[in-house]
């Protein structure tokens, strides 16, 4: 009798092990999901439509007062004649997104409740919060 008890003990410890392998095994073969890093281009893509869908905004250029949907194409503008000279979002706000090449004035939004920012700050704020996505 301690034979037959001494086996099935053996059995049950076996299939047990068997199983909690392969409850091991499952856990480590399921996906975990991967957050994919978007792409600098995806970046400064998100920025310029970020500025188009401003509902009610309006940018302030040279003195001039523009909407939002004129200031995302100058924004497009300008980036496309920067061609690879400007390779990061960072890059992009900097060098393109905050002032003007000819003047040198600082590039401002004016809100709908009518608060005023430099672009720099509100595009960066935006920029952060691409990148924790």
């Amino acid at each position: 009798m301690n034979k037959i008890t001494f086996f099935t003990f053996l059995l049950f410890s076996i299939a047990f092990g068997q199983v909690a392998v392969a409850q091991t095994a499952a856990k480590a073969a399921t996906p975990k999901p991967v957050t994919k890093a978007i792409s600098e281009e995806e970046k400064i893509n998100r920025l310029i439509k970020y500025v188009a869908d401003l509902q009610g905004a309006t940018f302030i250029r040279n003195g001039d007062e523009y909407p939002a949907k004129d200031a995302a194409a100058h924004l497009q503008m300008k980036r496309k004649k920067a061609g690879n000279r400007v390779k990061t979002a960072r890059e992009f706000i900097d060098g393109l997104a905050s002032e003007s090449y000819l003047s040198g004035e600082e590039y401002h939004i004016r809100f709908k409740d009518g608060k005023t920012y430099k672009s720099r700050d509100v595009l960066m704020k935006e920029l952060q919060r691409i990148e924790k996505l």
